[in-house]
């Protein structure tokens, strides 16, 4: 199957309100050039300096979203281009992320990452590390950056029930923080769970954002 056929595929199956954003790292810009053309606008990279090269060649309209590990020595080159963050997962890179866009006068959307998966190789806040953050005075102090959400990975197996399980315990935080902590802001509305292997679980327990790579653009190079 050509990625033009996926994207339509993907775009007529994902119900009203889930957004795909389409994993292109490791692929070449033709192939998203290719998914563009049949419509795709928004791509997942992973890492800096392969987004900031495909941004400068592809183009200007689409909508990049890094969903890879972010070290703090390269926000400072990845903020100009990135429209979302997918993986902040600690209190400290949201503080420098905010630090280096207060220095550019950017207001930068960004997920939390929750660790769901049994796996210690993930990362992200645990539930009660994220809760404490969000009640301290030092995230109320960030003003250059935006609460767009949460995202989760789940643990790497064929087990349904283990990751259905995981996705429900996600979207338990997702709620319990939308009610609360940001009740007053509407632009607390993404839970990017799912991706090529388990997206369809994903999407029942309430994802807005799904990750798929793969089953779009075949097996990486």
């Amino acid at each position: 199957m050509s990625i033009a056929h996926n994207i339509h595929y993907f775009t007529s199956l994902l119900p009203h309100g889930v957004k795909l954003v389409c994993v292109s790292k490791f692929h070449p810009s033709s192939a998203i050039q290719e998914a563009y053309e049949a419509g795709q606008r928004v791509f997942g990279e992973s890492k800096v300096q392969e987004l900031i090269e495909k941004q400068a060649q592809l183009p200007a309209d689409i909508e990049w979203h890094f969903i890879g590990h972010l070290q703090t020595n390269k926000i400072k080159q990845l903020l100009p281009y990135v429209y979302l963050i997918h993986g902040v997962d600690s209190a400290k890179l949201l503080v420098e992320i905010n630090k280096e866009a207060k220095k550019k006068g950017l207001l930068v959307n960004c997920l939390l990452q929750v660790h769901i998966a049994k796996e210690e190789t993930k990362f992200g806040f645990s539930t009660e590390e994220l809760l404490f953050f969000l009640q301290s005075e030092s995230f109320y102090q960030l003003k250059h950056v935006r609460i767009n959400g949460l995202m989760g990975m789940a643990t790497n197996t064929t087990n349904i029930d283990t990751i259905r399980s995981e996705f429900k315990s996600l979207k338990l935080v997702f709620d319990q923080l939308k009610t609360s902590v940001f009740s007053s802001q509407n632009t607390f509305t993404e839970l990017s769970v799912g991706m090529s292997s388990d997206y369809e679980i994903a999407i029942e327990e309430g994802s807005t954002m799904v990750r798929i790579g793969s089953a779009i653009f075949g097996p990486r190079l």
